[in-house]
């Protein structure tokens, strides 16, 4: 039979308390025997059941990401910057999707409830402001890349609605008036915060909004190439668009080259996450780059701050955003 703690403080002639002080490195045990009991460890053999230890301390040093889709790149970054912050810092990620679903969403929670994780970070979600609240009340529930009207937790994004001025503004000084955006239905604030700032940026201009010039669809790359064509079908057609995801923007790019239009002279695009994809396309895409590393790793350095306090932060975020511009705007 493999050694016990207590065959390990029999062996030293310590308590039992003294060698779990020595594995919790405790500063409250001498040099001399935190030695001996680590050279008993060694001769023992023995194993410390951390894991046993974290359960009954209700830690796991694991914090579950929840992202609406694995089909989307767009996530990889922020995963990646999650990823490295939570091993600087002692933590596992342990990634699940919920597909969108508000019942999937629900019970991948079930991991929260039970302890097998210690927070989770939503990468979006389907849940109300008040059962988002009560969650963070009761446990560790961090948002980033979308945020939720109202609701108490920490929240990490880009300004949305300011990006998107810069986006437009950008189109507007380059000479364009007929600007027409690509958004998409549903519930999601950063499709909602978008389309604010574009029309933020016309009326600051004092450009007409015209509700024909915005096509809502899905994130889906097709719909970037419904919009086109529905604008080509206007008798005043947009020569320009801004599009609320880098993959609409491609959408666009490949109907409007379809179409013969020239794009980057006679017809701008710009998107919006800088995807890798921006670059090795032709033409390459202009864009707004939002840091979806440094969203990642901050969401996981203050969900893992407000695990090691009881006065939890519920405040936002906001990360820079920058505006890149290639060859779909003439640059």
């Amino acid at each position: 039979m493999s050694a016990t703690i207590k065959d390990v403080a029999k062996a030293a002639g310590v308590s039992v308390a003294t060698v779990s002080r020595v594995l919790n490195n405790n500063a409250n045990v001498s040099e001399g025997t935190a030695l001996l009991v680590n050279n008993t460890i060694k001769e023992l053999g023995y194993s410390p059941n951390f894991l046993g230890r974290n359960l009954r301390k209700c830690e796991t040093n694991v914090i579950l990401a929840i992202i609406p889709s694995a089909e989307h790149t767009f996530y990889s970054e922020i995963l990646r910057g999650m990823q490295v912050k939570a091993a600087e810092l002692g933590y596992d990620i342990l990634i699940s999707t919920s597909n969108s679903n508000e019942t999937t969403e629900q019970h991948l929670l079930n991991m929260l409830y039970n302890r097998t994780v210690d927070a989770v970070i939503l990468l979006g979600t389907r849940l109300s402001a008040e059962t988002l609240s009560d969650l963070n009340n009761k446990y560790c529930v961090t948002l980033c890349c979308e945020r939720v009207e109202n609701a108490d937790l920490v929240t990490v994004t880009v300004d949305d609605c300011a990006a998107a001025f810069d986006a437009v503004t950008c189109l507007i000084k380059k000479g364009h008036r007929n600007i027409g955006m690509i958004s998409t239905q549903g519930n999601a604030l950063s499709s909602k915060d978008r389309e604010k700032g574009y029309r933020d940026a016309l009326e600051y201009n004092g450009i007409e909004i015209r509700e024909d010039y915005i096509y809502r669809g899905s994130y889906d790359y097709r719909d970037g190439g419904y919009a086109v064509e529905q604008f080509m079908k206007l008798d005043k057609k947009p020569t320009a668009i801004f599009a609320v995801s880098d993959m609409l923007a491609a959408g666009a790019v490949n109907k409007a080259i379809k179409l013969g239009l020239n794009v980057g002279s006679e017809f701008s695009i710009i998107g919006f996450d800088n995807l890798f994809l921006c670059e090795i396309v032709r033409p390459s895409i202009s864009t707004i780059e939002q840091s979806c590393y440094l969203i990642g790793s901050i969401a996981v350095e203050k969900t893992i701050a407000n695990l090691a306090t009881p006065h939890k932060y519920s405040g936002r975020f906001i990360i820079d955003h920058k505006l890149i511009l290639r060859q779909s705007t003439g640059d």
